[in-house]
């Protein structure tokens, strides 16, 4: 039976860029794979069509001749253009289009980007058949709070294999984040598989994270605004005595440096960290009589129009 037009394959139209066609050859490969599919008996045929179908499309060079009519899906030259039936290199499931092949072969980093992401159902093509395959990954989602992200913790786990594991969440960790527990996942034949621990971080009530800075409003009072104090403030790290200026105006912003976030560049030996920005924000007593007479005889020293030019 003739092969399948390799675009109706892959499911892409014949006008679809080199990375769309990439794509929808990775999605297609991993559902279709036999070590993920070990009851189907039709999934390897259906793998090795997905397979040819790329070798042909992947190409640049067999997919323009394929366009042009020079080969069939076969990879085949098309008799109408060379006389023959003769079959063109790498044709077929184990050639040129093949695992490990030459021109226009691919390899495991084309259907699946990084192979340790998905070697719980991926290992070989060649060499004596399929190898045995480890057991697949268990993901998981682990909640930490605020401060135990921003500052490192240590949260017990308890696994679907029955162990319970301490695990160590490292200083600045972001919701996303996946931890990789080696052989912690599902038994295989070739060994266990591993965990994926995914972090999911909750809200503080207080403090949010902006990049590597821990920023906060600090509600003052309005004496302490005019006057200026040293006062108590609370940090992700611990209080700290805080230093309020005189004449200070709510939305004045204070920098702590070194009290954000920890972070590491490529190429730190050591860990960096963020800085913690304190916002002051007035808060003005709804009924104090004392004040509201103060305010009324009160006259600006030489105080413009705060609004001035707004309108």
């Amino acid at each position: 039976m003739a092969a399948r037009d390799p675009y109706s394959v892959l499911g892409v139209p014949k006008d679809a860029d080199a990375a769309a066609i990439k794509k929808a050859f990775r999605a297609k490969a991993r559902t279709a794979h036999p070590d993920s599919n070990p009851n189907d008996p039709k999934a390897e045929e259906r793998f090795k069509e997905i397979n040819k179908a790329y070798g042909i499309v992947g190409d640049p060079d067999k997919r323009a001749r394929f366009d042009r009519g020079e080969i069939d899906a076969e990879g085949n030259e098309a008799a109408a253009a060379f006389g023959g039936g003769r079959r063109g290199p790498g044709a077929g499931f184990g050639g040129g289009a093949g695992f490990g092949g030459g021109r226009g072969g691919f390899s495991f980093e084309d259907i699946f980007g990084d192979p340790e992401s998905f070697n719980d159902i991926l290992r070989g093509q060649g060499g004596g058949g399929r190898r045995p395959a480890r057991g697949a990954n268990s993901s998981y989602t682990l909640r930490v709070s605020f401060l135990e992200a921003l500052n490192g913790a240590t949260k017990r786990v308890g696994l679907t294999n029955g162990k319970t594991l301490d695990v160590r969440i490292p200083p600045g960790s972001e919701s996303g984040k996946v931890l990789r527990l080696k052989g912690q996942g599902m038994p295989g034949a070739a060994g266990a598989g591993d965990a994926l621990i995914e972090i999911q971080v909750d809200e503080h009530p207080l403090f949010k994270q902006r990049d590597h800075d821990i920023v906060f409003d600090l509600p003052i009072t309005l004496k302490e605004a005019v006057l200026g104090a040293k006062i108590a403030a609370p940090t992700p790290h611990g209080p700290v005595t805080l230093t309020i200026p005189k004449g200070s105006s709510s939305g004045k912003q204070l920098r702590l440096r070194g009290k954000g976030a920890t972070f590491t560049n490529p190429g730190d030996s050591l860990p960096r960290h963020g800085d913690l920005l304190v916002t002051l924000v007035i808060v003005i007593p709804e009924h104090d009589p004392a004040l509201q007479a103060f305010a009324e005889a009160w006259t600006p020293a030489g105080a413009e129009d705060p609004r001035k030019g707004l309108v």
